[in-house]
């Protein structure tokens, strides 16, 4: 009888998510001998039987591997037969480690909710069963290959019922990393000051339980960091919350016991449905129901809520039934500071805001926060991209070499490729404390690590000031290079989704410092990774106070009135403000002194806000034009004037609309119309100009990337129109269209600028 043998290197998300033991199980079901193993560069197997059983193994291998491994490339060596007979999981291969992707930590699967629900199960009750389907990965890995000595459960040493179900080829637990019970595995304490610490965990739980109920704040450990949580529909609790938290206006995110809970509390369509029921359970971005019982201070002036499910066994237990409850689960950080991780650092930063800690004892070795996604033309786009999204790689489909990307100050991500992969960091925040700076250091050290990158080229953004681009200037013995803040916006959005040449780049947003030392926002580009034009842009504006006229819309108003009427009209906006703070900033304005010069789509969006009186003054960047979005009209399909202006580059002037705005107004025009009209408006300007830019460029694909295009009545009304023209359309998806994709489109331009520049002919020119 004819045998073969053949080794298989498997690479991709191929470590803790059940890959040995599927295949273990696999050659035993066509009688094949071998083995199979963990290695630095993912799993390595052989098998040697007869050819036909040989094949077939091979492409179930491909088709019927567990739904959270990826497989991204699989390469077949033929040997010599040996003769070995059964087939063995090996221990991990240690020698000469490369590369292998990571899994995200992941929801509680079925199976393991089944059990921990059955009160005739080991696990009843069990706060943190997984399997190899589920459970922690990213937040608990040390170091690949990833076996438990390389993980924060290495101090937990499994019972032997454990061991046994880990030595099990027929067990949903062979080989799971994080295996345990209530014997051998991690345990919860509750914490009261001047109470006695409780540890039995059925106590612990009816008491954390009660607490919630009466309405106190309870800071819980979770997967990547702790959580603040109280009862959603508490009022005074809510309202507490936000003060002891420092967050005063921005949405809570909350947490419902099920799905019947979210459906009473939002509209959900199937695209929704199925994102709050997936591996990574993100908070989902919902339309509220007019009915829904929830405290108002959890989303203010919001008509959406951000709404997930309980993803850990622990959340679950919180809930014990209670199906009508909704909490509210936010970050465990005072505000503008990284989640917090450890036991002690909980203790001494969460004092002033929690009544009780919820702890266990499982190391968090990775911190991350949850992800946030939003829903469109029924598929998630990622906005905050954390738990259940990170590590996971973006294959980019060629080789980019070794890049560290930086990212911006907002919401700041950083990058790295490896070989074909752009390996994006958990959400890190805003860069604009030392707190947040030594949480990107040590992600990077630990990355960096992790997946054996020593990059050989670091970006950053233009501007000199961002803390991100201080650390790229003091990294040593690379090459620097900087990249425009829009550019890299548009090559995000061409990375991932396999563009390659020239695209039209629509990049709208707050802030991004411009090559003429202007502040850009509302940016229409011509593109590709090797560079840009800025063929026309939002008509400039001078802007007075710097980071002040982004907390006090008022100012860019202001701005606009006097660029567009010469005068300041008497608006309620304006009611609100100090006489004489006025008069000093429209005397900057007029004079030109300590104002820049800004064409941000962002601040074009806070003057309209603050000119049909919304608000003044904002506690978060954004919140006026999350308001106006709210309440614009979906019924109402008028728009208001505006001009392009030719030149070098094109102008589009928004006086014309502004001028209209004013007479609205004036007039008593419902906000709600104004705000249609508005946004109507600049879906028509992104058309007219991607219009023209066609004639003249010859392109017909279009790329939509910014913050601004999280707001999803600009976002479908533009989509819509540019394709009723014919366009291509290219949006975000896996990667957020906020400044949390910078760092990918950064790490993109950087690798082509060096490669395309350098004299090295081994290196690979794009």
């Amino acid at each position: 009888m004819d045998v073969v043998r053949k080794r298989i290197q498997v690479r991709g998300i191929v470590q803790g998510v059940g890959f040995r033991p599927f295949v273990y199980r696999l050659a035993h079901r066509f009688h094949l001998h071998g083995h199979v193993r963990n290695t630095g560069d993912g799993v390595l197997l052989e098998v040697e039987g007869p050819p036909q059983p040989v094949e077939e193994f091979l492409a179930r291998v491909a088709c019927e591997h567990p739904p959270l491994a990826q497989i991204a490339e699989t390469v077949i060596t033929e040997l010599e037969a040996t003769g070995e007979t059964g087939f063995a999981v090996q221990p991990t291969c240690e020698e000469h480690p490369q590369f292998t992707l990571v899994s995200p930590d992941l929801a509680t699967c079925s199976d393991c909710h089944r059990e921990f629900t059955d009160p005739r199960d080991r696990r009843f009750g069990y706060p943190f069963i997984n399997c190899t389907n589920c459970g922690p990965r990213y937040s608990i890995i040390r170091d690949l290959p990833y076996d438990r000595p390389a993980t924060s459960m290495a101090g937990f040493r499994m019972c032997p019922r454990c061991q046994a179900e880990y030595e099990n080829p027929d067990s949903r637990r062979f080989h799971a990393e994080p295996n345990a019970c209530a014997a051998c595995g991690p345990s919860l304490t509750l914490e009261s000051p001047g109470g006695i610490p409780l540890t039995e965990t059925a106590v612990v739980l009816a008491q954390a339980r009660r607490l919630l109920a009466c309405g106190r704040i309870l800071a819980i450990k979770g997967i990547g960091g702790f959580q603040l949580a109280c009862d959603a529909g508490n009022d005074d609790a809510v309202r507490l919350l936000r003060q002891r938290k420092h967050r005063p206006d921005k949405p809570f995110a909350v947490m419902a016991a099920g799905m019947v809970q979210v459906e009473r509390l939002c509209f959900v369509a199937a695209a929704d449905r199925d994102a709050l029921l997936s591996p990574e359970r993100p908070v989902v971005i919902l339309a509220r129901r007019p009915d829904a019982t929830i405290s108002a201070a959890v989303a203010p002036g919001h008509q959406t809520l951000g709404v997930m499910l309980p993803y850990t066994p622990l959340h679950a237990l919180l809930f014990d039934g209670a199906s009508r409850r909704t909490l509210v689960m936010t970050s465990g950080n005072i505000s503008e500071e990284p989640i917090v991780t450890n036991n002690e650092d909980a203790r001494k930063r969460l004092a002033a805001v929690a009544d009780a800690f919820l702890f266990h004892d499982r190391d968090i070795h990775v911190r991350v926060d949850d992800s946030v996604v939003s829903t469109f033309e029924g598929r998630p786009r990622v906005l905050r991209r954390a738990r259940g999204y990170a590590p996971k790689p973006i294959d980019l489909g060629r080789d980019f070499g070794q890049v560290l990307a930086c990212g911006g100050e907002l919401k700041n991500t950083f990058c790295l490729t490896k070989g074909r992969y752009a390996l994006l960091s958990q959400h890190i925040g805003d860069l604009e404390n030392h707190e947040s700076l030594e949480f990107f250091r040590e992600t990077l050290d630990h990355m960096k690590g992790l997946f054996r990158v020593e990059p050989r080229v670091v970006a950053h953004d233009l501007h000199p000031d961002y803390l991100s681009t201080r650390f790229a200037r003091e990294f040593p013995d690379v090459e620097r290079i900087a990249v425009q803040h829009h550019h890299a916006h548009i090559a995000a959005c061409m990375a991932e989704n396999g563009l390659r040449d020239k695209v039209i780049g629509v990049a709208f947003d707050g802030t991004g410092y411009g090559t003429d030392g202007k502040i850009w926002g509302g940016e229409f580009l011509v593109a590709d990774f090797a560079g840009f034009e800025r063929r026309a842009h939002l008509r400039y504006v001078p802007l007075a106070g710097g980071d002040a006229a982004v907390r006090e819309p008022w100012r860019a108003a202001l701005s606009y009135l006097i660029e567009t009427l010469g005068v300041v009209p008497e608006l309620p906006v304006f009611q609100t403000v100090a006489e004489k703070e006025r008069d000093v900033v429209e005397v900057m304005i007029r004079r030109r002194r300590n104002t820049v010069e800004t064409s941000s789509c962002g601040r074009l969006f806070d003057a309209v806000a603050a000119i049909v009186g919304l608000s003044a003054k904002v506690s978060f960047e954004g919140q006026v034009a999350i308001q106006l979005e709210t309440i614009a009209d979906a019924g109402t399909t008028a728009q208001y004037p505006f001009d392009i202006q030719m030149g070098e580059p094109w102008q589009i002037d928004m006086r014309p609309a502004i001028r209209e705005i004013v007479k609205d107004v004036k007039r008593g025009t419902p906000a709600v119309v104004v705000s249609a009209r508005f946004h109507n408006a600049m879906a028509a300007a992104i058309v007219e100009v991607c219009l023209l830019l066609r004639r003249s460029d010859r392109l017909n694909r279009v790329c939509l990337s910014g913050g601004t295009f999280q707001n999803m009545f600009l976002l479908s009304r533009s989509v819509a129109a540019l394709r009723r023209n014919g366009f291509d359309v290219f949006l975000h998806s896996e990667v957020p269209p906020n400044d949390g994709g910078v760092s990918l489109g950064q790490a993109v331009v950087a690798a082509v600028s060096s490669y395309s520049s350098s004299p090295d002919p081994h290196k690979q020119r794009y």
